[in-house]
């Protein structure tokens, strides 16, 4: 009971550390807001996480797994059709998408906490991407490209399509555009 105790707490956290990014960006975020926002002291905080960056990561995992419905980063995450479902997902938690959106952007910089992290994650999102590709079109897709060449350029459109929706949502149909763009990825004929 003890074990459960802990993961549900350790979950709360987690939660509550995405409202306040969502709410004052990563830099702005302070262990002591979400330590108030939980009910517990700074101290009782690190108890779960050890560093502001380790939750930071925790967050940026967990999200992961709840955009994937718990299977993570593997192969059965990049389907075409599951893509274009959690698009449409998406799409209805602006929110979520902002915040990972914004640690994104912040996490090219230099010495940022999540450089590493979303280093590695594209890495396994394009092998995965690149996995789903081959499985739904071969090795060649339409227009001649490999799975691994026409992989980086998926990503590309799935993020660049965020950053419109988000800066725009009345004039960017984000589900409708990332369906268009699958219709071109598929052969003619």
């Amino acid at each position: 009971m003890p074990r459960a105790r802990s993961e549900e707490r350790r979950a709360e956290i987690l939660r509550a550390t995405f409202e306040v990014i969502a709410e004052r960006g990563y830099r702005g975020a302070s262990l002591a807001s979400v330590a108030e926002r939980v009910g517990l002291t700074q101290q009782g905080l690190l108890h779960y996480f050890p560093t502001k960056e380790a939750l930071l990561v925790a967050v940026l995992e967990e999200r992961d797994q709840w955009d994937t419905g718990g299977v993570g980063l593997s192969a059965e995450a990049w389907r075409l059709d599951l893509m274009a479902s959690l698009v449409d997902y998406n799409a209805m938690r602006p929110g979520i998408v902002q915040t990972f959106s914004a640690l994104l952007g912040e996490s090219v910089t230099d010495g940022h906490p999540a450089k590493e992290f979303f280093t590695a994650r594209y890495a396994l999102v394009r092998a995965g991407m690149a996995g789903a590709l081959r499985a739904e079109y071969g090795e060649r897709l339409a227009g001649g490209l490999t799975p691994e060449q026409a992989a980086p350029l998926l990503v590309a459109v799935l993020d660049g399509l965020q950053y419109q929706w988000l800066l725009d949502p009345e004039s960017v149909d984000m589900p409708g555009a990332f369906r268009d763009f699958l219709t071109l990825l598929r052969p003619t004929g």
